[in-house]
């Protein structure tokens, strides 16, 4: 019975737990306790991540066709006054906006940086009593007003009843306005005495341009513009100065709206100019950008890259425009940022890991720690009785 007993016990293939992994040590109370703290420490930490969000991007080509690009900016120019600055934009399809007044708000500063006034560009001239008439006589009140356009109409019926619609057909035609006191609009609504009683002034300009989704620039200038023999210019004449300073502040710059993360390179750039005229440029690569949050909210918008050059002009020559100029450019590689969660699974393989890894590590250290410890006892035994 004993042999039957005995063989089957030699078919035990489960290798019993050695005694010695029963004995309680002090260092394997304090191994237990450490472990337990790492343990609890990166579960907080897997845990936090599986509650936020993590963002995934991805680089894709661009195919979008046929979108609008919409520019958001707000920069000062301390040393150059409202009245003298516009604001333009084209691009390479050929389309121009020219003296922008819409969506444009200017800020009149004094020396210190204080604002005077705040009014919208366009809005807000004088009203003009009893002005000249196209047929040369003046507005009686039985009678429609209909001012000279001297000689820029096209047609017998167009009048121009400001300084701002003289000021246009000019610019159509390319011509430049020497003189505005001889234009009687412009003399009524004070137009170069605005220009003398800002003088000393800057400007703050902000507001928003929307433009076609292709390569093109947009520039602040003194004067304005218009085009003659193909080429574009401002009209400097009527302020009869030799030099503008074009030191500027760049509050903020951006393409399109804002998302978490996003970085404008040029928001609080500031600029001195140090000689008398010139022309700062900022050479910019737009690349397209999407966000879309963990609830699935997207944000379209741009990020960009810039670099920046002056280029110091002699006064008096057409191609040494003064201004501040921004020409950008579309990278056709869009980036997307997509805000998701850890799945549970995935959260659930990480603590899985976690605490698998750490009693690994924890039950070698002891193991070695025990052993040693033995080891150490066992030498100092036979030191004894030696």
């Amino acid at each position: 019975m004993d042999n039957v007993m005995s063989k089957i016990r030699s078919l035990d293939t489960y290798p019993k737990i050695n005694e010695d992994f029963y004995s309680r040590t002090l260092s394997g109370g304090v191994i237990t306790l450490a472990s337990s703290i790492v343990m609890f420490l990166l579960f907080i930490s897997e845990l936090r991540l599986y509650l936020y969000t993590v963002t995934e991007t991805q680089l894709l080509v661009d195919t979008s066709r046929g979108e609008t690009l919409r520019i958001n900016f707000d920069v000062t120019f301390p040393a150059l006054p409202c009245s003298i600055l516009s604001l333009d934009a084209m691009d390479i399809s050929g389309e121009q906006h020219l003296d922008v007044k819409h969506d444009i708000v200017k800020k009149r500063l004094d020396t210190h940086g204080n604002v005077i006034e705040e009014r919208q560009d366009g809005i807000g001239a004088p009203k003009i009593e009893k002005p000249l008439q196209r047929h040369g006589g003046r507005l009686e009140h039985n009678e429609t007003y209909c001012g000279s356009c001297y000689g820029a109409e096209v047609s017998d019926d167009d009048c121009c009843n400001s300084c701002d619609e003289v000021r246009e057909l000019y610019r159509k035609k390319g011509w430049a306005l020497s003189n505005p006191d001889s234009i009687d609009q412009c003399k009524r609504e004070g137009f170069l005495q605005r220009i003398k009683d800002e003088e000393g002034e800057g400007c703050n300009i902000y507001g928003f341009l929307e433009v076609n989704k292709v390569a093109g620039n947009f520039h602040f200038a003194p004067g304005q513009s218009f085009h003659q023999s193909g080429v574009h210019v401002h009209d400097l004449l009527v302020f009869q100065k030799d030099s503008f300073n074009v030191s500027h502040k760049i509050n903020k710059l951006a393409f399109g709206g804002y998302f978490p993360g996003v970085v404008n390179p040029l928001d609080r750039v500031q600029w001195t100019q140090e000689t008398p005229s010139g022309m700062y440029q900022y050479f910019l690569k737009v690349v397209p950008t999407v966000y879309t949050d963990v609830r699935g909210h997207t944000i379209q918008s741009n990020q960009f890259s810039v670099t920046e050059h002056f280029r110091s002009a002699e006064v008096g020559l057409l191609q040494s425009l003064p201004g501040v100029f921004f020409f950008y450019d579309l990278s056709p590689i869009k980036v997307t940022f997509a805000e998701e969660h850890i799945s549970f699974l995935h959260f659930l393989t990480n603590v899985c890991a976690i605490v698998g890894g750490v009693f690994t590590v924890s039950g070698i250290l002891d193991s070695f720690i025990y052993h040693g410890q033995r080891a150490i006892k066992k030498k100092m035994e036979i030191g004894k009785f030696s």
